[in-house]
């Protein structure tokens, strides 16, 4: 693996800023799980959401197998509401391609996960077998159970709870490497 590769792939798809990390010390827990089923209106109608992910044990296991790992965020201060999926969605477009480049230099574990659900389709089949975008679909780390909260402060990034729209929106998108 050669970070300065992978720092320049990064670079290209024009983050606010990106950190190294270990996912070994990534903060997992069932609770993360727990606000998707009460609470997200995606729960149960996307094939990269639950419960058509792993479970929380599968999750630990999965980012054990794992040396390295970037958090890359991306933020933006958006005056209508409506427009954050459009946002979200050309940020998960740019990760996609950030995976897909750093597979090609050699990184044959290359894995991304986005910084919100997926939307490629207009209209998403839960069930992975049927993904019309499978290879580029992709959880978001909340998925996969990771408190994004906990993990990202540990990595001196800033994140609050916002209150409002008119407050800036913070997304952190994950790169998995070896």
């Amino acid at each position: 693996m050669n970070r300065s590769q992978i720092e320049e792939f990064i670079e290209k798809y024009e983050p606010d800023d990106f950190k190294w990390a270990d996912p070994k010390d990534f903060f997992i827990g069932q609770w993360v799980r727990m606000k998707c089923m009460y609470g997200c209106p995606a729960y149960g109608k996307q094939g990269c959401c639950p419960p058509n992910t792993p479970s929380i044990p599968e999750c630990e296991r999965f980012f054990k197998e794992y040396s390295e790992a970037v958090i890359i965020k991306y933020e933006v201060k958006l005056d209508d509401p409506k427009k954050r999926h459009a946002w979200t969605d050309k940020r998960n477009a740019r990760l996609a391609k950030l995976e897909r480049d750093v597979f090609l230099a050699g990184n044959h574990k290359a894995f991304v996960l986005f910084i919100d659900p997926c939307h490629f389709c207009k209209e998403c089949i839960p069930e992975r077998t049927q993904c019309q975008q499978a290879m580029i679909a992709r959880p978001s780390p909340e998925a996969f159970g990771v408190d994004v909260y906990g993990t990202v402060r540990k990595y001196g990034f800033k994140l609050d709870v916002r209150s409002h729209y008119d407050q800036i929106m913070r997304r952190f998108g994950i790169l998995l490497v070896e």
